[in-house]
Protein backbone atom coordinates (compact mmCIF):
# COMPACT_ATOMS: atom_id res chain seq x y z
CA UNK A 1 0.00 0.00 0.00
CA UNK A 2 2.91 2.39 0.50
CA UNK A 3 4.53 1.75 -2.04
CA UNK A 4 1.31 2.16 -4.46
CA UNK A 5 0.62 5.67 -2.70
CA UNK A 6 4.50 6.77 -2.94
CA UNK A 7 3.86 5.44 -7.09
CA UNK A 8 1.22 8.02 -7.30
CA UNK A 9 2.95 11.08 -6.15
CA UNK A 10 6.03 10.40 -7.60
CA UNK A 11 5.20 9.02 -10.78
CA UNK A 12 7.82 6.52 -10.61
CA UNK A 13 7.11 2.76 -11.28
CA UNK A 14 8.70 1.35 -7.75
CA UNK A 15 8.62 -1.85 -8.08
CA UNK A 16 12.40 -2.08 -9.65
CA UNK A 17 13.26 -0.10 -6.95
CA UNK A 18 11.40 -2.00 -4.02
CA UNK A 19 13.03 -5.74 -5.80
CA UNK A 20 16.81 -3.70 -5.94
CA UNK A 21 16.38 -2.04 -2.36
CA UNK A 22 14.39 -3.89 -0.08
CA UNK A 23 14.58 -7.35 -1.39
CA UNK A 24 18.48 -7.26 -1.97
CA UNK A 25 20.86 -7.33 0.47
CA UNK A 26 24.88 -5.67 0.04
CA UNK A 27 25.88 -2.28 -1.07
CA UNK A 28 27.70 -0.77 -4.27
CA UNK A 29 30.35 1.32 -4.91
CA UNK A 30 30.18 4.15 -7.81
CA UNK A 31 33.63 4.72 -8.75
CA UNK A 32 34.92 8.44 -11.34
CA UNK A 33 36.13 8.11 -13.98
CA UNK A 34 37.59 11.36 -15.45
CA UNK A 35 38.73 12.14 -19.12
CA UNK A 36 40.23 15.22 -19.81
CA UNK A 37 40.80 17.39 -23.20
CA UNK A 38 44.13 19.05 -23.35
CA UNK A 39 42.48 22.81 -22.09
CA UNK A 40 42.20 21.43 -18.91
CA UNK A 41 37.97 21.00 -19.13
CA UNK A 42 36.49 17.67 -19.08
CA UNK A 43 35.87 15.68 -22.49
CA UNK A 44 33.52 13.00 -20.69
CA UNK A 45 32.65 11.86 -16.94
CA UNK A 46 31.61 8.25 -16.28
CA UNK A 47 30.20 7.23 -12.89
CA UNK A 48 31.38 3.04 -12.65
CA UNK A 49 28.77 1.15 -10.61
CA UNK A 50 29.87 -2.27 -9.16
CA UNK A 51 28.87 -4.99 -7.19
CA UNK A 52 30.19 -7.34 -4.36
CA UNK A 53 30.27 -10.93 -5.68
CA UNK A 54 28.45 -11.89 -2.68
CA UNK A 55 25.25 -9.59 -3.24
CA UNK A 56 25.99 -9.10 -7.16
CA UNK A 57 23.02 -6.88 -8.04
CA UNK A 58 23.22 -3.32 -9.20
CA UNK A 59 20.99 -0.51 -8.02
CA UNK A 60 18.96 2.21 -9.22
CA UNK A 61 20.08 5.40 -7.47
CA UNK A 62 18.84 9.26 -7.44
CA UNK A 63 21.91 11.19 -6.75
CA UNK A 64 23.75 14.57 -7.14
CA UNK A 65 27.40 15.28 -8.74
CA UNK A 66 29.36 18.02 -7.18
CA UNK A 67 32.26 19.98 -8.22
CA UNK A 68 34.58 21.57 -5.83
CA UNK A 69 37.35 24.54 -6.01
CA UNK A 70 38.69 26.94 -3.62
CA UNK A 71 37.20 30.17 -2.76
CA UNK A 72 39.94 32.64 -3.22
CA UNK A 73 38.20 35.13 -0.97
CA UNK A 74 38.17 32.74 2.32
CA UNK A 75 40.75 29.75 1.08
CA UNK A 76 37.55 27.70 2.34
CA UNK A 77 36.52 24.54 -0.43
CA UNK A 78 33.44 25.13 -1.68
CA UNK A 79 31.13 24.19 -4.29
CA UNK A 80 31.12 25.50 -7.70
CA UNK A 81 28.75 23.42 -9.53
CA UNK A 82 26.27 20.61 -9.03
CA UNK A 83 24.48 18.02 -11.53
CA UNK A 84 21.48 15.96 -10.55
CA UNK A 85 20.72 12.49 -12.56
CA UNK A 86 19.87 9.01 -11.86
CA UNK A 87 22.52 6.07 -12.15
CA UNK A 88 21.32 2.86 -13.63
CA UNK A 89 23.59 -0.39 -14.23
CA UNK A 90 27.26 -0.20 -14.88
CA UNK A 91 27.74 2.71 -16.71
CA UNK A 92 26.35 6.52 -16.33
CA UNK A 93 27.87 9.60 -18.55
CA UNK A 94 27.23 12.59 -16.68
CA UNK A 95 26.19 14.24 -19.81
CA UNK A 96 26.10 18.18 -18.27
CA UNK A 97 29.63 18.19 -16.81
CA UNK A 98 31.30 17.73 -20.35
CA UNK A 99 33.07 20.91 -21.51
CA UNK A 100 32.86 21.77 -18.17
CA UNK A 101 35.75 23.11 -16.52
CA UNK A 102 37.71 20.41 -14.42
CA UNK A 103 37.30 20.98 -10.52
CA UNK A 104 39.05 20.31 -7.97
CA UNK A 105 37.29 17.48 -6.59
CA UNK A 106 34.63 15.78 -7.96
CA UNK A 107 32.01 14.22 -5.25
CA UNK A 108 29.79 11.60 -6.22
CA UNK A 109 27.01 11.77 -3.94
CA UNK A 110 26.81 15.37 -2.84
CA UNK A 111 24.11 15.92 -0.74
CA UNK A 112 24.51 12.55 0.60
CA UNK A 113 21.26 11.39 -1.39
CA UNK A 114 22.13 7.87 -1.61
CA UNK A 115 23.11 4.67 0.12
CA UNK A 116 26.79 3.40 -1.62
CA UNK A 117 30.31 3.74 -1.18
CA UNK A 118 32.54 5.71 -3.00
CA UNK A 119 35.88 5.42 -5.17
CA UNK A 120 37.36 9.15 -6.49
CA UNK A 121 39.40 9.86 -9.24
CA UNK A 122 43.30 9.91 -8.74
CA UNK A 123 43.44 13.85 -8.72
CA UNK A 124 40.29 14.60 -6.54
CA UNK A 125 41.67 11.58 -4.33
CA UNK A 126 44.62 13.67 -3.39
CA UNK A 127 43.33 16.77 -3.46
CA UNK A 128 40.66 15.11 -1.04
CA UNK A 129 43.18 13.95 1.12
CA UNK A 130 45.58 16.93 1.55
CA UNK A 131 42.46 19.57 2.01
CA UNK A 132 39.77 17.79 3.81
CA UNK A 133 39.59 20.47 6.34
CA UNK A 134 39.37 23.09 4.08
CA UNK A 135 35.69 21.95 3.17
CA UNK A 136 33.59 24.64 3.97
CA UNK A 137 29.82 22.16 4.09
CA UNK A 138 29.46 19.79 6.85
CA UNK A 139 28.16 17.34 5.10
CA UNK A 140 30.34 17.08 2.15
CA UNK A 141 33.03 17.03 4.56
CA UNK A 142 30.90 13.76 6.28
CA UNK A 143 30.66 12.27 2.66
CA UNK A 144 34.30 12.64 1.48
CA UNK A 145 35.67 11.18 4.91
CA UNK A 146 33.52 8.17 5.63
CA UNK A 147 34.56 7.68 1.62
CA UNK A 148 38.25 8.00 3.13
CA UNK A 149 37.64 5.84 5.54
CA UNK A 150 35.64 3.00 3.40
CA UNK A 151 39.02 2.64 1.16
CA UNK A 152 41.32 2.89 4.18
CA UNK A 153 39.62 -0.25 5.57
CA UNK A 154 38.69 -1.86 2.27
CA UNK A 155 42.36 -1.83 2.20
CA UNK A 156 42.76 0.66 -0.68
CA UNK A 157 44.42 3.69 1.20
CA UNK A 158 47.36 3.29 3.49
CA UNK A 159 46.35 3.51 6.83
CA UNK A 160 49.16 6.48 7.84
CA UNK A 161 47.40 8.48 4.67
CA UNK A 162 43.92 8.36 6.61
CA UNK A 163 45.16 8.84 9.77
CA UNK A 164 46.99 12.33 8.91
CA UNK A 165 44.38 13.16 6.90
CA UNK A 166 41.85 12.39 10.00
CA UNK A 167 44.15 14.41 12.53
CA UNK A 168 44.42 17.71 10.03
CA UNK A 169 40.54 17.56 9.90
CA UNK A 170 39.98 17.09 13.49
CA UNK A 171 42.01 20.30 14.24
CA UNK A 172 38.83 22.19 12.76
CA UNK A 173 36.27 19.77 12.88
CA UNK A 174 33.08 21.00 14.99
CA UNK A 175 30.25 18.50 14.01
CA UNK A 176 29.88 16.18 17.00
CA UNK A 177 28.99 13.46 15.04
CA UNK A 178 31.50 13.22 12.33
CA UNK A 179 34.03 14.47 15.65
CA UNK A 180 33.38 11.07 17.39
CA UNK A 181 33.21 8.57 14.20
CA UNK A 182 36.45 9.95 13.24
CA UNK A 183 38.07 9.38 16.60
CA UNK A 184 36.60 6.01 16.47
CA UNK A 185 38.00 5.36 13.41
CA UNK A 186 41.60 6.46 13.79
CA UNK A 187 41.60 4.22 16.66
CA UNK A 188 40.80 1.34 14.97
CA UNK A 189 43.31 2.50 12.15
CA UNK A 190 45.86 2.85 14.53
CA UNK A 191 45.38 -0.07 16.53
CA UNK A 192 44.18 -2.84 13.81
CA UNK A 193 45.24 -1.72 10.40
CA UNK A 194 48.93 -0.18 10.45
CA UNK A 195 51.47 -2.76 9.61
CA UNK A 196 53.20 -4.48 12.51
CA UNK A 197 56.29 -3.13 12.03
CA UNK A 198 55.21 0.21 12.48
CA UNK A 199 52.35 0.24 14.69
CA UNK A 200 54.43 1.53 17.73
CA UNK A 201 55.61 4.24 15.90
CA UNK A 202 51.76 5.21 14.89
CA UNK A 203 50.31 4.78 18.05
CA UNK A 204 53.00 7.18 19.46
CA UNK A 205 52.46 9.49 16.31
CA UNK A 206 48.78 9.91 17.42
CA UNK A 207 48.47 10.04 20.75
CA UNK A 208 51.03 12.85 21.00
CA UNK A 209 48.88 15.02 18.18
CA UNK A 210 45.62 14.06 20.06
CA UNK A 211 47.26 15.33 23.02
CA UNK A 212 48.42 18.70 21.59
CA UNK A 213 45.24 18.98 20.19
CA UNK A 214 43.38 18.39 23.09
CA UNK A 215 45.33 21.36 24.62
CA UNK A 216 44.80 23.28 22.11
CA UNK A 217 41.05 23.15 21.84
CA UNK A 218 38.70 25.37 23.42
CA UNK A 219 38.18 25.49 27.19
CA UNK A 220 35.45 23.15 28.03
CA UNK A 221 34.13 22.53 24.58
CA UNK A 222 33.08 18.73 23.19
CA UNK A 223 35.68 18.53 21.02
CA UNK A 224 38.18 18.76 24.13
CA UNK A 225 36.71 15.89 26.35
CA UNK A 226 36.57 13.77 23.03
CA UNK A 227 39.82 14.55 22.12
CA UNK A 228 41.37 13.94 25.60
CA UNK A 229 39.01 10.78 26.27
CA UNK A 230 40.20 9.36 23.02
CA UNK A 231 44.41 10.41 24.02
CA UNK A 232 43.44 8.02 26.91
CA UNK A 233 42.61 4.95 24.60
CA UNK A 234 46.86 5.02 23.38
CA UNK A 235 48.51 4.06 26.44
CA UNK A 236 51.34 1.82 26.21
CA UNK A 237 53.34 -0.22 28.75
CA UNK A 238 56.98 1.61 29.46
CA UNK A 239 55.09 5.31 28.22
CA UNK A 240 56.64 7.29 30.45
CA UNK A 241 54.92 10.79 28.73
CA UNK A 242 51.58 8.85 28.58
CA UNK A 243 51.33 7.73 32.22
CA UNK A 244 52.99 11.47 33.41
CA UNK A 245 50.24 12.92 31.74
CA UNK A 246 47.37 10.94 32.70
CA UNK A 247 48.23 10.70 36.50
CA UNK A 248 48.40 14.36 35.99
CA UNK A 249 44.72 14.71 34.99
CA UNK A 250 43.99 13.22 38.40
CA UNK A 251 46.25 14.81 40.75
CA UNK A 252 46.02 18.39 38.89
CA UNK A 253 49.72 18.70 38.10
CA UNK A 254 47.98 18.47 34.27
CA UNK A 255 45.55 20.91 33.35
CA UNK A 256 43.22 21.67 30.35
CA UNK A 257 41.27 24.50 30.87
CA UNK A 258 37.34 24.06 31.38
CA UNK A 259 38.17 20.08 31.08
CA UNK A 260 36.03 18.95 34.36
CA UNK A 261 37.51 16.28 35.99
CA UNK A 262 34.09 14.29 37.27
CA UNK A 263 34.25 10.66 38.33
CA UNK A 264 33.14 9.33 35.46
CA UNK A 265 36.34 10.94 33.41
CA UNK A 266 38.49 9.56 36.49
CA UNK A 267 37.41 6.30 35.87
CA UNK A 268 38.22 6.89 31.96
CA UNK A 269 41.46 7.77 33.67
CA UNK A 270 42.12 4.96 36.09
CA UNK A 271 41.06 2.51 32.97
CA UNK A 272 43.85 4.05 30.61
CA UNK A 273 46.37 3.62 33.61
CA UNK A 274 45.24 -0.12 34.79
CA UNK A 275 46.16 -1.11 31.09
CA UNK A 276 49.55 -0.28 30.81
CA UNK A 277 50.17 -1.74 34.43
CA UNK A 278 50.51 2.09 36.00
CA UNK A 279 47.70 1.15 38.72
CA UNK A 280 47.73 -1.86 41.33
CA UNK A 281 44.32 -3.29 42.09
CA UNK A 282 44.24 -1.81 45.63
CA UNK A 283 44.54 1.78 43.89
CA UNK A 284 41.18 0.69 41.82
CA UNK A 285 39.57 -0.44 45.49
CA UNK A 286 40.97 2.92 46.71
CA UNK A 287 39.10 4.61 44.33
CA UNK A 288 36.09 2.48 44.65
CA UNK A 289 35.90 3.43 48.24
CA UNK A 290 35.80 7.37 47.94
CA UNK A 291 32.07 6.60 46.21
CA UNK A 292 31.19 3.40 45.69
CA UNK A 293 27.81 2.68 43.53
CA UNK A 294 26.69 0.41 41.59
CA UNK A 295 28.20 2.38 38.92
CA UNK A 296 31.20 2.83 40.31
CA UNK A 297 31.57 -0.55 41.28
CA UNK A 298 31.37 -1.38 37.44
CA UNK A 299 34.12 0.83 36.85
CA UNK A 300 36.33 -0.91 39.23
CA UNK A 301 35.42 -4.36 37.53
CA UNK A 302 36.19 -3.08 34.25
CA UNK A 303 39.24 -1.60 35.61
CA UNK A 304 40.48 -5.08 36.68
CA UNK A 305 39.81 -6.35 33.52
CA UNK A 306 41.36 -4.43 31.43
CA UNK A 307 44.70 -4.41 33.38
CA UNK A 308 47.98 -5.15 30.80
CA UNK A 309 49.07 -8.76 32.23
CA UNK A 310 48.24 -12.25 32.30
CA UNK A 311 46.77 -12.67 35.50
CA UNK A 312 44.11 -10.25 35.32
CA UNK A 313 43.20 -11.61 32.01
CA UNK A 314 42.84 -14.59 33.37
CA UNK A 315 40.64 -13.48 36.16
CA UNK A 316 38.57 -11.65 33.66
CA UNK A 317 38.09 -14.86 32.30
CA UNK A 318 37.12 -16.76 34.71
CA UNK A 319 34.83 -14.13 36.33
CA UNK A 320 32.76 -13.65 33.03
CA UNK A 321 32.36 -17.12 32.33
CA UNK A 322 31.63 -18.35 35.85
CA UNK A 323 30.67 -16.12 38.43
CA UNK A 324 27.24 -16.08 38.90
CA UNK A 325 27.18 -13.57 40.80
CA UNK A 326 27.65 -10.64 38.77
CA UNK A 327 24.99 -8.46 37.67
CA UNK A 328 24.39 -8.03 33.38
CA UNK A 329 26.05 -4.73 33.65
CA UNK A 330 29.19 -5.94 35.58
CA UNK A 331 29.66 -9.02 33.32
CA UNK A 332 29.53 -6.66 30.33
CA UNK A 333 31.90 -4.26 32.27
CA UNK A 334 34.61 -7.61 32.58
CA UNK A 335 33.80 -9.07 29.24
CA UNK A 336 34.78 -5.31 27.80
CA UNK A 337 37.72 -4.90 29.91
CA UNK A 338 38.94 -8.25 29.05
CA UNK A 339 38.98 -7.50 25.40
CA UNK A 340 39.86 -4.06 25.05
CA UNK A 341 43.76 -3.86 26.40
CA UNK A 342 45.70 -3.62 22.61
CA UNK A 343 48.17 -6.08 23.50
CA UNK A 344 48.85 -9.63 21.44
CA UNK A 345 50.56 -11.63 23.61
CA UNK A 346 47.62 -11.02 26.17
CA UNK A 347 45.22 -11.85 23.38
CA UNK A 348 46.32 -14.75 21.77
CA UNK A 349 46.11 -17.46 25.01
CA UNK A 350 42.39 -16.98 24.35
CA UNK A 351 41.97 -17.77 20.69
CA UNK A 352 41.72 -21.32 21.05
CA UNK A 353 39.66 -20.73 23.86
CA UNK A 354 37.03 -18.75 22.97
CA UNK A 355 35.83 -21.25 19.96
CA UNK A 356 36.53 -23.96 22.41
CA UNK A 357 33.68 -22.19 25.01
CA UNK A 358 31.29 -20.57 22.51
CA UNK A 359 29.17 -23.37 22.59
CA UNK A 360 29.11 -23.59 26.09
CA UNK A 361 28.27 -20.23 26.61
CA UNK A 362 25.52 -20.32 24.22
CA UNK A 363 23.59 -23.42 25.77
CA UNK A 364 24.08 -22.45 29.44
CA UNK A 365 23.91 -18.37 30.10
CA UNK A 366 20.78 -16.47 28.84
CA UNK A 367 20.50 -14.91 25.19
CA UNK A 368 21.57 -11.57 26.02
CA UNK A 369 24.13 -12.97 28.45
CA UNK A 370 25.87 -14.92 25.69
CA UNK A 371 25.51 -12.11 23.03
CA UNK A 372 27.45 -10.26 25.71
CA UNK A 373 30.13 -12.78 25.96
CA UNK A 374 30.68 -13.73 22.74
CA UNK A 375 30.78 -10.00 21.29
CA UNK A 376 32.86 -8.86 24.77
CA UNK A 377 35.23 -11.76 25.12
CA UNK A 378 36.68 -11.95 21.30
CA UNK A 379 40.01 -11.60 21.73
CA UNK A 380 40.48 -9.15 18.58
CA UNK A 381 44.09 -7.88 19.45
CA UNK A 382 45.22 -11.47 18.96
CA UNK A 383 47.17 -12.65 15.58
CA UNK A 384 44.54 -12.16 13.04
CA UNK A 385 45.44 -14.87 10.71
CA UNK A 386 45.33 -17.07 14.33
CA UNK A 387 41.67 -16.03 14.48
CA UNK A 388 40.57 -16.58 10.83
CA UNK A 389 41.80 -19.91 10.91
CA UNK A 390 40.34 -20.72 14.14
CA UNK A 391 37.34 -18.97 13.42
CA UNK A 392 36.74 -20.47 9.68
CA UNK A 393 36.97 -23.59 11.19
CA UNK A 394 34.44 -23.37 13.67
CA UNK A 395 31.86 -21.95 10.92
CA UNK A 396 32.35 -24.91 9.05
CA UNK A 397 32.20 -27.56 11.63
CA UNK A 398 29.08 -25.75 12.92
CA UNK A 399 27.02 -25.16 10.16
CA UNK A 400 23.81 -26.75 11.85
CA UNK A 401 24.61 -24.15 14.97
CA UNK A 402 21.82 -21.99 16.09
CA UNK A 403 21.31 -18.55 13.82
CA UNK A 404 21.80 -16.38 16.31
CA UNK A 405 25.12 -17.95 17.78
CA UNK A 406 26.56 -18.36 13.87
CA UNK A 407 25.28 -14.54 13.19
CA UNK A 408 27.89 -13.36 16.53
CA UNK A 409 30.82 -16.09 15.62
CA UNK A 410 30.64 -14.94 11.83
CA UNK A 411 30.53 -11.34 12.73
CA UNK A 412 33.77 -11.28 14.72
CA UNK A 413 35.67 -13.51 12.03
CA UNK A 414 34.94 -11.39 9.42
CA UNK A 415 36.21 -8.46 11.17
CA UNK A 416 39.97 -10.56 11.53
CA UNK A 417 39.32 -11.16 7.91
CA UNK A 418 39.43 -7.57 7.33
CA UNK A 419 41.78 -6.61 9.53
CA UNK A 420 44.08 -9.41 8.41
CA UNK A 421 43.16 -7.73 4.21
CA UNK A 422 44.24 -4.26 5.61
CA UNK A 423 47.33 -4.84 7.67
CA UNK A 424 48.76 -7.23 4.68
CA UNK A 425 48.10 -4.18 2.54
CA UNK A 426 50.24 -1.12 4.57
CA UNK A 427 52.62 -4.24 4.98
CA UNK A 428 52.84 -4.20 1.27
CA UNK A 429 53.28 -0.42 0.93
Amino acid sequence: DLLAELELTSGRDLKAWSAQWLEQSGINTIATEVQENEDGTIRQLVLRQTASAEHPVLRAHRLNVGFYNEDPATGKIVRTNQFSLDVDGERTVVEAAADKVRPSLILVNDDDLTYTKLRFDDKSLKFATENLYRFDDALARSVIWLALWDMTRDGELPARRFIDTSLAALATERESTTFRYALAQVSTTAWHYTAPAERAEVVRHVAAELFQLAKAAKAGSDEQFQLITAYLGYGEPGDAEFEANAKGLLDGSVVLDGLEIDNNFRWTVINALSTINAVSQADIDAELAKRETTENREFAFGARAVAGNAEAKAWAWNEALHNDGLTNMQLEAVARGFAATPRADLAEPYAEKYFEVADWIWENKTFHMAEALLEGLYPGYADPSKLVELGDAWLVSHADADNALQRIIRGNVEASHRTLKVRDFNASL
